[in-house]
């Protein structure tokens, strides 16, 4: 893996992360959901509303994209 792509699935995981905890926090507080309901809803929504980032090689090097649910289309990360 290069250093890209160890980047790419860094920000992904760690995006991810942010919101599983958040969305499992406001699942407890907010809903009457118990068991494993709470974490499979927070997964599913963390998995939905979590950006995705990709390293891909162009002609200009390897550069990192990203693409989410709430930007249209696919972005260039600096």
């Amino acid at each position: 893996m290069t250093k890209l792509q160890v980047r790419a699935f860094l920000y992904q995981l760690g995006c991810f992360a942010i919101l599983f905890i958040s969305i499992q926090y406001l699942v407890v507080r907010f809903t009457n959901l118990t068991g494993l309901w709470i974490p499979m809803t927070a997964f599913v929504l963390g998995t939905i509303l979590s950006p995705k980032f990709q390293a891909a090689k162009t002609k200009d090097g390897e550069k990192l994209f990203m693409s989410w649910l709430f930007i249209k289309g696919v972005k260039e990360i600096g």
